[in-house]
């Protein structure tokens, strides 16, 4: 009984969402730009974004969580944020509901 309640409020707790803090960034550089010599982070992240086939991640520093919008994160890009959304464990991406800067 106590196994299914508490999935129960797990599952609740997916279908209303969560905040996320992180950097955003490219899944390709993750938290890291260095070794791709493009400019600073944002110019690093965007630039592998559009013309790499990268996709904008929120890093938390040890994860890089894919973001459903791909077209909001440029704006915040190498940036610290606050995105809003539910995470898909299995695919590690989280749909955005929103994304605003870090407090």
């Amino acid at each position: 009984m106590k196994k299914a309640l508490a999935l129960t409020f797990a599952a609740a707790g997916m279908m209303f969402g969560a905040t996320f803090t992180g950097v955003i960034s490219d899944d390709g550089c993750k938290g890291d730009h260095r070794a791709m010599n493009m400019g600073n982070d944002a110019q690093c992240t965007v630039a592998c974004v559009n013309a790499h086939g990268s996709k904008y991640v929120l890093w938390d520093g040890k994860e890089a969580y894919i973001l459903s919008d791909q077209k909001t994160p440029e704006k915040f890009a190498a940036k610290k944020v606050t995105v809003t959304g539910t995470l898909d464990a299995k695919n590690n991406t989280i749909k955005v509901d929103s994304i605003k800067p870090a407090q």
